[in-house]
Parts: C-alpha cells; structure tokens; sequence
C-alpha cells in the first residue's frame, strides 16, 4: 500500500508559478510532513491528492489506483482542516458519522462506529453536544475522528494545530502520531511548525517554490541539510559564504577554520553551515576555531539563552544557544562544520 506521486506539476490559473515535477513516495504506516514558505505548494498539493483541485500534470495513485478522474468522495481520503470544517447542525456523534451515513451504512452500525472513535480520541462523553460548545482542541479533535470514520486510504492533515495554542498543539501532536500509529494509514501533514514536522514525522518534504528540495527522515534534513535553502528553512543556523584555501580548511572572511572539506579542491566556493547549539560558549585557549568577541542580542527561552556572538574585529556573528552565556570567547567543533556546495 503506498500514495505515490510521479512528476507531479500544477499551475496556478493565470501564473506560471505551481508545483514543478514533484515525485513523493509514501508508504503504508508513514507519516509525512511537508514544510515549506508559504505560497510553495503545500496545501495546494493536498488538494490535488484529494481531488478537492483538478488539473495537474503527472500521476497520482493510491494503492495503485489511479486517481485522475475519481471524483473526491470516491477516492476514499480523510481530510482534516485548519478550520475544522465540521457541520454546526449536527451533534458531535452525528459529525464522525456523516461520511459512514453517505456510505448507506445502517444507523445503529454507524453510531456504534462514531462512538468508538470518539473513544480512541477520548471525547466520548461529548456525543450529544453540539460542536459550537466544544473549544479548539476538541473541535481538532473531532474533525479527526470524522476523517478516521470512513477508514480512509490516506489520512491528509492541512495546517491541523495552527489554530491552537502551544500547550495544547503539544497534546494534541502527541495523539495524532499515536493515533497514526494505531491505523497504521498513509498520512501527509502540512504545517509550518518545524518542531511539529521534526517531532511528528517518519520522513519530512521541504517544498520552496514549487520545487522538492529535500524528501529525508526528519535527522537527516536537519543535520545533512541537502541545500542553503534547505538550511535556512529548518531550524536556526549560521550561514557563510566560504572558500576552500587547503585540505580541511576554510576562509569565511572573518576567520580561518578547521572543517572538513572532503574532496573539494582549494579555492572551491562552499557555504559553512553551523547550528547554534554546536558553539561551545567556553572555550579553552587552545581549541580549534576559537574566536574572540562578545555578546550581542540575547534571547531567554527557559532551558537555553539563544543569543549573537559578534566576532571581534569584524561586522559578521554567529547565532549561540546554551545553558549559559558566553564570555569573550566562543569556539566550533570541526566537525559541526558542514559545508554545502549550493
């Protein structure tokens, strides 16, 4: 069982901007993230698989059934929106049951249906109330159960804890990865929140302009960025433009440092890549890559402080994270390095 996504385009009506190409692969069982800026095709891909937008180019199967000319309700996918999208007439229960209703299935079976999956996402004493009485995280929770009810081949989650505040998308990213992992589905989920993507996914699809950047399991994209671009998108990071001057060795314009280089021959043109929590705030006098400077903005986040380190003598900073603030001193391990050629 798996979605696959062949060279996939789209364009938007007037534009030439859309979705170029895109091949994704998902399995039975793997939940998939797709990240991105905004207005780089994420939920517009959504759409396609759903049937919801019409008019792409490439293919689009799903168990191995070609889903160009099925129309939405029969390619058998749950939807969950941002806006939850439930029906105000109707009570909880009768919201999980509409699908199950459209699919002629008796009332008694369907009921007992709906209540069961409002077990599984602990709302079974909210039945009868109408959902205009439920908050946020229980609508959420609600849409989910309906989307869950018609046991769809692929699971689709658009921007689904936006809407929520921290604490709660906290509670509810938990028991939808636990609730995946119960039905075993096909599951994409769009999101602008990195940590929701890094922390929820099997494998996470960076989309910019269209275009896949990256398709890797959440570890890879962030330490093994495939791209600036990549980089830049996932998690905080300092980023130079750098030259290859010898074998394990760089020139970033403000320093000389030790890095790996691999084959890269002197003079190459790289980008040096380091994450802030791989800057050792206390450095001893005779570390590698120590440099001199001060602090800068700083940031109190509870665990860490995340501030910039300015470089003595230069206009060029580095961003920071630790337990403590730095001195005059910061150093970077050779090996949090990385170096990107694009």
């Amino acid at each position: 069982m798996s979605l696959v996504l062949d060279q996939v385009g789209y364009k938007y009506p007037g534009t030439a901007t859309g979705l170029d190409a895109l091949s994704l692969n998902v399995h039975a069982g793997e939940l998939v993230a797709i990240i991105g800026p905004s207005g780089s095709g994420k939920s517009t891909l959504l759409k396609l698989i759903s049937g919801l937008t019409t008019g792409h180019t490439g293919s689009i199967t799903l168990n191995g059934r070609d889903l160009s000319d099925i129309p939405v309700h029969q390619r058998n996918i749950g939807m969950v929106f941002q806006s939850y999208a439930l029906f105000p007439h109707l009570n909880v229960l009768d919201n999980i049951a509409y699908g199950l209703k459209l699919r002629k299935m008796p009332l008694a079976q369907r009921r007992r249906a709906a209540q069961e999956l409002l077990e599984v996402v602990g709302m079974a004493e909210f039945a009868d109330r109408a959902v205009a009485q439920l908050s946020g995280g229980q609508q959420q929770r609600v849409a989910l159960a309906r989307a869950l009810a018609i046991d769809p081949s692929a699971l689709l989650l658009d921007e689904p804890l936006a809407a929520l505040d921290a604490g709660l998308r906290g509670q509810l990213r938990d028991q939808i990865r636990a609730i995946h992992r119960r039905f075993n589905s096909i599951t994409l989920l769009v999101t602008h929140d990195q940590e929701e993507a890094l922390t929820m996914a099997d494998r996470v699809a960076v989309l910019v302009q269209g275009r896949l950047l990256q398709f890797a399991p959440p570890k890879e994209i962030y330490e093994h960025p495939a791209s600036r671009a990549v980089a830049q998108f996932v998690g905080h990071s300092s980023l130079f433009p750098a030259r290859v001057i010898a074998l394990n060795q760089i020139d970033t314009g403000f320093a000389v440092l030790a890095a790996a280089t691999g084959s890269r021959p002197a003079g190459a043109q790289v980008h040096a890549l380091i994450r802030p929590e791989h800057v050792d705030p206390a450095p001893p006098p005779v570390a590698a890559n120590r440099l001199a400077g001060y602090v800068g903005t700083q940031r109190y986040l509870g665990a860490v402080y995340r501030y910039d380190f300015h470089v003595l003598g230069t206009d060029s900073l580095l961003l920071a994270e630790s337990r403590t603030l730095a001195g005059n001193a910061i150093a970077i391990p050779p090996e949090h390095i990385q170096l990107l050629d694009h």
